[in-house]
């Protein structure tokens, strides 16, 4: 798990975190980093003077910088920047440095640009102090510490539009963060942002939500066994409450700016970790704390959920073993107002941010991520419901995914290439929830087949369904036939040959005593030796049974039972990725062999592949020994296998439950045993 407070003192291996500030001159630049300097701890920053570094860097100084070419000035000041941002990941202090956009004075039409590509290179954050040009030129005209020339008003507003464009595409197309720092942000919430930027970085971000997430779950997990992970915006209602945020926040009038800035921020960064910080500081530039909480109320006033979804989630309030949490990539604030208005702020937590404060952004990873963590740190059934292509990773993760689907004006528009994409190559295995039942689908319902939240057929598969059965675990430990091909297992003498030939005949007889008994026989006709034709029995459906051998120890125990089943398909895998969808096809039952299961982390890998490949296939898990913690009944671990326990079947077979927690190596590791490399370790 990533250390929920990393900083940025890690040395020359962390990439600088460097801060410009940048104004139009007299915008107060010097000013804000002397106050940051008394706000801020010296051990983890360090402020920078450009013209102090130009001056150590140029030969002969800042006059002799002055006074010579621009292609000289030019190339001394990435030779100063560059030396600022060595200087910092040698250190490992965050920098801060007051910056130069560009020059524009009245003998000029045009301004001058001064930013180089080094600054673009080195800067990770940029703040603009967004003053009021007035403002601007009172300061210019008082200040006695510098002589600056008296441009007009209008000259100095045409020259900050240009600074602030200018410098919000280049930080766009150099993911570096940019946020406009306007009148209503005062120093203690600059310092706190800068605070902010020190730590936050992705790894940061998941170790946040990861903690959010632990605390929601662990207040109410004693029975817990399956949850439903909720979109919010066109999920749970057909509202965009971001696009009617910035609705409402425009027609106040109350920001600097003239349409909603998402479209175009999202367009440019796609849904990256940037992208969603970015937008972050778009709402912490746009209003302060007590605007923006009251315009989440307002559009919470205007949202509703579906009434499918309000029914839903209040049954689910109503007992213990299925919860429900929504994990937005939206405003936080709005929809814990939303989930108020139902009556479920406690059964139902929402999990998003909006504000910096909030520590972490929920970027499509994040949404993949904390529904693996409810898998596997939780041992959670995950139901996961979704619209748009931010959710889509999340669904492809899940046990079982539906996609939300509205009016064909209210849907996301962006979300039917990649579904497509998701189910024909990626191998998702999805419904979909049309909101009204009159809508029309997605794609088409072969491929997305429709569900109705509120049926009985639907109901009952969530809620009947996590009574689950204990693990069907069979094993023969106590048999005398076990106890002797145990004992030529663990004999040291038996390696190479001689020992792939015992695993071969456990394999034999696991397949012989269990496995037809875990799947049944079927009968088929047979010519008696007599010369009259009778019944004889083998595994039913072994024609469209696969076994996968577990590379390398696998083998000769997946050999053993295909020698058993010999009309069975035989597939070596090293990783789950190499069962591929074609191989499932037309199959029934896949047996997974392995010779040791230890923790059960690689075979879990390998169920949860077959199983988002397949999702009716019966798998059996056969291994000569699994360790007892692997199927101890309410331990985390038990309850990621019992995930897979209902309806299709799932069991595990093996010659030897074993209370000992060794695991092999070198000469004591299996595969090195069965294949004479036990030199190699």
């Amino acid at each position: 798990m990533c250390d929920t407070n990393p900083s940025n003192a890690s040395g020359a291996n962390t990439p600088a975190i460097l801060i410009g500030i940048y104004g139009l001159p007299g915008s107060g630049k010097t000013t804000m980093i002397n106050d940051l300097k008394q706000q801020l701890d010296d051990t983890k920053y360090v402020f920078y003077e450009g013209s102090e570094v130009i001056d150590r860097v140029f030969p002969g100084g800042l006059i002799a910088f002055q006074q010579s070419s621009e292609k000289e000035k030019e190339r001394h000041r990435e030779i100063a920047i560059n030396t600022i941002h060595r200087e910092c990941t040698q250190s490992g202090k965050t920098g801060i440095l007051a910056g130069h956009f560009m020059f524009w004075d009245n003998q000029n039409e045009e301004p001058k640009t001064v930013m180089t590509e080094g600054d673009l290179k080195a800067f990770s954050h940029i703040l603009y102090l967004d003053v009021p040009t007035g403002e601007i030129s009172r300061r210019r005209s008082c200040d006695s510490a510098r002589r600056r020339e008296d441009l007009p008003i209008a000259h100095l507003e045409k020259w900050k539009k240009q600074e602030k464009e200018g410098l919000q595409l280049r930080c766009r197309r150099h993911n570096i963060l940019f946020m406009r720092l306007p009148p209503h942000i005062q120093l203690p919430t600059v310092a706190a942002l800068i605070e902010d930027f020190h730590s936050h970085n992705e790894p940061y971000n998941f170790s946040k939500a990861r903690k959010v997430l632990d605390e929601a779950i662990n207040a109410n997990s004693d029975h817990l066994e399956t949850i439903l992970v909720l979109d919010a915006d066109r999920t749970l209602s057909a509202k965009d409450t971001a696009a009617l945020f910035w609705d409402k926040a425009l027609s106040s009038q109350s920001i600097a700016m003239d349409e909603n800035p998402l479209k175009k921020l999202f367009d440019a960064l796609r849904y990256s970790y940037t992208a969603f910080r970015q937008a972050t500081l778009l709402y912490e530039e746009a209003v302060n704390e007590e605007t923006f909480h009251a315009l989440c109320q307002d559009v919470a006033s205007e949202t509703s959920i579906y009434a499918e979804f309000a029914a839903l989630l209040r049954l689910v309030a109503q007992q213990n073993r299925v919860g429900a949490i929504v994990i937005t990539s939206g405003l936080r604030s709005i929809w814990e107002k939303v989930i108020e208005k139902v009556g479920l702020p406690e059964q139902v937590k929402v999990i998003g941010g909006g504000r910096v404060k909030d520590g972490y952004v929920v970027t499509p990873a994040v949404k993949h991520d904390l529904v693996t963590r409810l898998q596997d740190k939780h041992g959670l059934c995950v139901w996961a419901f979704g619209d748009s292509p931010i959710d889509l990773p999340m669904l492809r993760k899940a046990d079982r995914a539906i996609v939300v689907v509205g009016y064909k004006h209210e849907r996301s528009k962006s979300m039917e290439e990649p579904l497509n994409s998701a189910i024909n190559i990626e191998g998702l295995r999805a419904q979909q929830a049309l909101l009204p039942s009159s809508v029309e689908p997605r794609l088409d319902l072969l491929q997305l087949p429709s569900v109705d939240l509120t049926q009985e057929v639907f109901l009952n598969s969530l809620f009947t369904r996590y009574s689950r059965p204990d693990l069907e675990f069979c094993h023969a430990t106590e048999k005398n036939a076990a106890k002797m091909l145990m004992a030529q297992m663990r004999d040291a003498r038996n390696k190479g040959p001689q020992l792939r030939t015992v695993h071969q005949r456990v394999g034999a007889y696991l397949a012989t005593e269990y496995l037809t008994e875990v799947i049944g026989l079927e009968k088929y006709t047979i010519q008696h030796v007599q010369g009259y034709p009778t019944d004889g029995h083998r595994l039913l459906d072994e024609s469209r049974t696969l076994i996968v051998a577990l590379m390398r120890g696998g083998e000769p125990m997946a050999l053993g039972i295909n020698d058993v089943f010999p009309l069975a398909m035989f597939l070596h895998a090293r990783i789950s990725e190499d069962i591929k969808e074609h191989h499932l096809e037309g199959i029934v039952n896949v047996i997974l062999v392995d010779s040791v299961v230890n923790t059960g982390k690689s075979v879990l890998e390998f169920v949860e592949r077959i199983r988002q490949l397949h999702a009716t296939v019966r798998i059996v898990v056969v291994a000569g020994v699994v360790q007892a913690q692997s199927v101890t009944k309410g331990t985390a671990f038990y309850k990621k296998l019992t995930r897979h326990t209902g309806y299709p079947k799932f069991h595990m077979v093996a010659l030897r439950l074993s209370e000992n927690k060794y695991s092999g190596r070198g000469g004591t590791d299996t595969g090195n045993r069965l294949f004479n490399t036990t030199q190699l370790e």
